[in-house]
């Protein structure tokens, strides 16, 4: 069985263990000594098939200190930051790192195929990732989720979005029943998330038998500059993370798209921050087979100022420091010959 996965522009059949040159893979040039050798692992456990993606056998990058201290520790931090970041997020954020191009391409693997379908857009923010979703899916029938009020202000202005239900809600506990959704996408929101695992055992709870999750998000750098900013300011999965994510909240055929701006020609040393689309199939009705704990943070407990200002100097530095890394990658682009690695 074949996975299609997007590396950077270019989409590649990847089959019977076989990856083309040029492109970051096997005795490529482009990401030299990150992606050393690559591997077929099969992430598809059922007794019917087992769908297999070419994922490396050494990890695609270093080990993330799982006690290292992000800027966006919690979600209080997290809706005070974007409290201000909504004033510019569609004009200064979405250019760099989620195009309209990046958008439609990811959606493709959600299987987006009938106007009837009910979907709910988690962490949908101001409604850029819903207008590519409402593209095939009548508006009355999508429900925007966010635990930001000065986002979601954003998106009620948009004029496709105007049937869609907006409501404020938590990630982590979905205000949805049980088997509800058709579909379940999520789009730069799992790097805010305290819990990974309790997010995506939600999404699997809400959705109904057959239907299908699809999460987009980041992957961790391996450049050594990029991995001390995305460790200081929010949660860069590994790819092999998010495929673990998903099966152990019970979800089947799991498969994971790489997406990235078509400047990048390819590298995904700098952790693109709309780097890949995972998508997971649930299998059964009722919710997830994994239990879970208490949650690991108390929204209602107070941020200690001096802390929250430290991180939040740290945070401004990272999230500039990744504002630039695109319009670098673009300037690159253009200056070096195509067709050559950048």
């Amino acid at each position: 069985m074949a996975s299609s996965m997007l590396n950077g522009s270019e989409n590649l059949t990847l089959l019977r263990g076989i990856a083309p040159n040029g492109l970051g893979f096997v005795r490529s040039d482009i990401h030299g000594r990150c992606i050393p050798k690559m591997g077929l692992v099969s992430y598809a456990r059922n007794s019917n098939s087992r769908a297999r993606t070419l994922l490396p056998k050494c990890s695609l990058s270093s080990p993330r200190p799982a006690s290292q201290p992000r800027f966006i520790q919690n979600k209080k931090e997290a809706f005070l930051f974007y409290r201000f970041l909504s004033i510019v997020y569609d004009h200064v954020i979405n250019p760099g790192h989620w195009t309209e191009e990046m958008r439609d391409e990811a959606l493709e693997a959600a299987d987006l195929y009938d106007r009837n379908m009910i979907v709910v857009d988690v962490g949908g923010g101001t409604g850029f990732t819903t207008l590519g979703i409402v593209k095939h899916v009548d508006a009355k029938n999508v429900t925007i989720l966010d635990q930001s009020p000065h986002q979601l202000a954003k998106a009620k202005q948009k004029a496709p979005l105007k049937a869609c239900k907006i409501i404020e809600g938590d990630a982590e506990d979905l205000p949805f029943r049980t088997d509800y959704a058709d579909r379940y996408i999520s789009a730069g929101s799992i790097e805010y998330w305290p819990d990974p695992q309790r997010g995506i055992r939600e999404a699997y709870r809400v959705l109904k038998i057959g239907a299908k999750a699809c999460i987009i998000g980041p992957v961790y750098p391996t450049f050594w500059l990029s991995r001390f900013f995305a460790d200081v300011w929010m949660l860069f999965p590994k790819e092999e993370e998010y495929i673990e994510w998903f099966q152990k909240a019970g979800f089947k055929d799991v498969q994971l798209k790489r997406i990235g701006p078509k400047w990048y020609r390819g590298v995904r040393r700098h952790g693109l921050i709309m780097g890949c689309s995972v998508t997971g199939v649930k299998p059964a009705s009722g919710d997830s087979p994994l239990q879970l704990g208490p949650k690991v943070e108390d929204v209602k407990e107070p941020v200690n100022p001096f802390v929250f200002f430290m991180r939040f100097i740290l945070g401004a530095m990272a999230s500039t420091y990744f504002i630039l890394v695109p319009i670098y990658m673009w300037l690159k682009d253009q200056i070096v010959p195509k067709g050559r690695p950048i």
